[in-house]
């Protein structure tokens, strides 16, 4: 465009009408220029919108159609499309707003109308969806889709009534079935979810409700109740780690939430005594592992699955640091709470370790019965029998007093000591046939328990040196006092009568 300006040479006013004049040219042109560079970002940003949208990136797009509404809020059309993604993310309150908005900006866009209504379909609000079906039947009376949902509507109503009503008989099974038939209508119905979670709780199916729960979290686009709930079902089954997971999710939206907060302070030292606690039990740091189980305790007395889980790691470290008792009864105090068939395992197995025999394959069989497939009891049945016997005979650790999970270096300690005591030419008369029968057996057990394959046969509850074994004299063919003369620190000379 050219801009023309007469030239007056009459007077100051004509020359400030002149220069006004002038002004007012280029402030049009600068506002028009303004414009197109604006209708120009807002079309770009609606490309890459549909770009976005087409391979599939929603987030992407969504922040495009937000850019192109923020340039034009008066564009019905780019509600619309905005609305489409909302959906799509599942953001059905968002997707509500800029239907509605299109409406308010062109109510006869029957297309919105038909969107708004399906929606409020998915998400349970049938009197309004009701509203917008009409409206749109009105102007297509054919139209499947919205028949087919419009003649839905009256039959849901009526079953929602039923559920509040059978809510009311606390028939929570029926509850379940009746929600779980309106959700497949509207997926997206907060009420419907929250009355099925509730359900749920009531029939202690506490995983399905925390599902329901979550989904619940996601549709009302994170709630501080909803994480708060979630965290404190999962701490009460026991799952303190994935609570603490929730319970975070909470105090980032809200960082001294009342109800949050507390429960985090408390959730933070028992997640972290039981994580120590699990792994000092495969560190095989098993006192450590005690220690941090009766941290537990001492944190929380009344949430029973955590008290079950603490009670549950007392049992299997004790049990291995061969604490037998106090592990026999920590296990038990656990099963009382819940009967888990590994804990009935741990309890069997303190029960063989303190030789209560027929205590263990009990506990063998109760695991078995809870579940069928479960290999270690069934070998440990096998294994309390075969110890069962082997106790009639001798056991090679008490022979040298070492626990069962003594170390090499720790028996060949415990060997020495023993064999010094009893040997045979510190005896005399009768005193001296006694120390024999010792010494054969210290030596016996040193070579059983030195030898890792022969101990592990004697762990399993099979004696490697049985003569019944057919292992000649028992001692692998040789002389019970063969390795005196390779190596030993003692060199002794026997006197036999």
């Amino acid at each position: 465009m050219t801009l023309r300006a007469s030239y007056v040479p009459f007077g100051d006013n004509n020359r400030t009408m002149q220069i006004a004049t002038l002004v007012l040219l280029i402030l049009e042109l600068f506002i028009k220029g303004a414009k197109s560079a604006s209708m120009s970002e807002i079309e770009n940003h609606l490309e890459l919108g549909r770009e976005m949208l087409a391979k599939g990136q929603l987030s992407d797009a969504l922040s495009h159609y937000h850019a192109a509404v923020e340039g034009d809020p008066n564009n019905y059309l780019t509600f619309f499309k905005r609305g489409t993604v909302f959906l799509a993310l599942g953001k059905a309150r968002f997707a509500l707003q800029d239907f509605s908005k299109v409406l308010e900006i062109k109510p006869d866009f029957t297309s919105a109308r038909m969107q708004r209504g399906s929606l409020y379909f998915k998400v349970g609000d049938y009197e309004n969806a009701l509203i917008d079906f009409e409206r749109v039947l009105n102007d297509d009376p054919y139209n499947a889709v919205v028949n087919d949902q419009y003649n839905r509507i009256p039959a849901a109503l009526d079953q929602w009534k039923v559920v509040k009503t059978r809510e009311a008989m606390n028939d929570y099974q029926t509850v379940i079935h009746l929600v779980s038939q309106l959700l497949e209508l509207s997926p997206m119905s907060i009420e419907f979810r929250k009355a099925r979670a509730n359900a749920f709780i009531k029939e202690n199916d506490i995983l399905s409700a925390i599902s329901d729960l979550r989904s619940v979290n996601k549709l009302t686009q994170d709630s501080t109740d909803g994480y708060f709930q979630i965290a404190q079902l999962l701490y009460d089954i026991g799952h303190a780690t994935s609570a603490l997971k929730e319970i975070r999710e909470c105090l980032k939206l809200d960082p001294e939430n009342k109800n949050c907060f507390p429960l985090y302070k408390k959730l933070k030292k028992v997640e972290k005594a039981l994580s120590n606690a699990e792994a000092f039990k495969e560190e095989q740091k098993y006192e450590d592992c005690v220690a941090s189980a009766e941290l537990v305790l001492k944190h929380e007395n009344e949430v029973q699955m955590i008290i079950f889980g603490a009670k549950q790691l007392l049992c299997s470290c004790m049990m291995k640091d061969e604490e037998f008792s106090k592990a026999i009864k920590h296990c038990t105090e656990a099963i009382n709470i819940f009967k888990d068939p590994n804990v009935l395992c741990d309890r069997a197995e303190a029960h063989i370790g303190a030789e209560f025999y027929d205590d263990a394959i009990r506990d063998y069989q109760a695991a078995i019965e809870l579940d069928e497939h479960l290999q270690k009891a069934k070998e440990g049945i096998e294994k309390a029998k075969r110890m069962q016997k082997q106790s009639e005979k001798r056991d090679y650790y008490k022979i040298l007093g070492v626990k069962r999970n003594a170390s090499k270096q720790e028996i060949v300690k415990a060997y020495r000591k023993a064999a010094q005591k009893w040997h045979p030419d510190n005896f005399r008369d009768n005193d001296k046939k006694l120390a024999e029968k010792k010494f054969i057996d210290i030596a016996a057990a040193k070579e059983v328990l030195t030898d890792p394959e022969k101990r592990r046969q004697f762990d399993a509850g099979e004696d490697p040196l049985d003569p019944e074994a057919g292992r000649g004299n028992g001692f692998g063919g040789g002389s019970p006092f063969t390795h005196f003369h390779h190596g030993s620190p003692f060199q002794f000379k026997f006197h036999f009568n």
